[in-house]
């Protein structure tokens, strides 16, 4: 772990690493307990409160996350190997931008520029002597990151940029199901040379390390991404001590593909989230495909198929396109949603099992598709976190939005039609933190 500016060892019994595709014991990774925890906020609040980071000219600061960049792109190809022992990802999707080194080195970078940028305003005279009123933005103080296991190095860069850049200080604390990235970040970091204590990492589980970060009331924000249900019990916390939080939690995004869509693109998009690269263990997969009955059995017809191309084996050999569950007890879990789900009266199209043609040793799932479910379902509701779809039909566009707003999510939405007029108006209409439009060639956000 890295601590203060030094390499610590954990205070615990080590975590010992079950790589998902092999079931294989490849390494021990250093396990925090509530010393080094305090230690580390310690170094971290130290650092902000009498250290220079927070008081570095914009332009020191920047050079600093220059330096990390540069230290990430050298070192890239063996960034890109850790992930794939960390987690699985295959190889051949450690390409895609937002998966590799390329994109962490370039967050560095685009988080320098905006350092110098980061401005307040002037406001004109209130008071007779008042001259003019100003404001100016403040680093939040020491903040803590909490990242999951399975996007470790883009998600680990997306908190840890923006806060260095800021001016904070950080304790972060990577997935024990994954963290050999992260650490192999901090030794770039430390190679950097920041000042003591500005980054600090421990490794172990959510409790009691993630618990013991979280609690901490010196930590002045937690940025956190996982579950619904972790993420609701750290805002309590929080909360409780008027601490700030910014959560990024799960989905069951759903995506609306409606007669007129380009369903070669819809479906290649949908399956390939849900079948190939992490096999749908990503927040933003769309989990719920919502068919317009005139291209329903199209679309699951499609579906079958495109579940086929899902390669299963070794993640660092290229012909690999699909990653195992992160491990035995999640695949169980995996599997039981599909069990439930045929017991409530889905149909399985295909899958619905392990995956076959491949080691019994890894924890890979067979892409599942559904069909005859009710909206209404475990199955429709719950994020499975697997490459398991639903396919819902419906008749008319109020009936996909209502199908669609149906959730206790809202993380992610698509939107399938060659019409902009109708992919605009959708999109409004969804209560989805971010829709994607493919077929009329741009994003909407929302």
């Amino acid at each position: 772990m890295f601590i203060n500016g030094s390499w610590v060892d954990g205070r615990a019994e080590p975590i010992q690493h079950i790589h998902p595709a092999s079931g294989e014991a490849l390494f021990q990774a250093p396990n925090a307990d509530r010393s080094a925890v305090d230690a580390a906020v310690t170094a971290a609040r130290t650092a902000f409160d009498d250290g220079p980071w927070p008081r570095l000219p914009a332009r020191d600061r920047a050079r600093f996350l220059r330096s990390i960049a540069e230290l990430i792109r050298s070192d890239a190809a063996n960034l890109n190997a850790l992930l794939s022992l960390d987690n699985a990802t295959p190889s051949s999707f450690v390409g895609f931008y937002q998966m590799g080194a390329e994109y962490p080195a370039d967050l560095f970078d685009t988080c320098a520029g905006w350092v110098d940028k980061i401005t307040g305003a002037t406001y004109p005279q209130w008071e007779p002597n008042q001259p003019f009123t100003f404001t100016t933005h403040e680093p939040v103080g020491v903040a803590a990151i909490i990242t999951p296991w399975n996007a470790p190095m883009s998600l680990f860069a997306q908190k840890l940029a923006p806060a260095l850049a800021a001016g904070c200080t950080v304790v972060a604390k990577p997935s024990e199901l994954s963290p050999l990235v992260s650490l192999r970040m901090a030794e770039l970091i430390a190679q950097a040379d920041l000042p003591a204590g500005v980054v600090n990492i421990v490794t172990g589980p959510g409790d009691p390390v993630g618990t013991a970060l979280v609690g901490d009331p010196r930590v002045d924000k937690v940025s956190f991404t996982g579950s619904r249900d972790v993420g609701g019990a750290i805002a309590a916390t929080v909360s409780a001590r008027i601490g700030r939080v910014s959560l990024e939690l799960g989905g069951k995004s759903p995506a609306l593909i409606f007669s007129d869509a380009d369903l070669s693109t819809a479906v290649g998009i949908a399956a390939g989230n849900a079948f190939l690269g992490l096999s749908g263990q990503v927040c933003v997969c769309q989990s719920r495909i919502l068919a317009h009955r005139a291209v329903y059995d199209e679309v699951v017809a499609n579906l079958v198929g495109f579940a086929a191309a899902a390669a299963f084996g070794d993640p660092f050999d290229p012909k690999v396109s699909a990653a195992p569950m992160i491990s035995t007890r999640h695949m169980h879990r995996v599997l039981g949603h599909i069990e439930r789900a045929v017991a409530d009266g889905a149909q399985l199209a295909v899958g619905g099992g392990r995956a076959e043609n491949v080691s019994n040793a890894g924890n890979f799932v067979a892409p599942t598709v559904l069909v005859d479910a009710d909206n209404s379902m475990a199955v429709a509701q719950d994020e499975i976190f697997g490459p398991v779809l639903c396919v819902l039909p419906f008749n008319d566009e109020d009936e996909a939005i209502r199908l669609a707003n149906d959730t206790r999510y809202g993380l992610g939405a698509a939107v399938y039609t060659r019409d902009v007029n109708r992919a605009l108006r959708v999109s409004r209409a969804l209560r989805a933190g971010r829709v994607k439009s493919r077929d009329v060639v741009y994003d909407v956000v929302v």
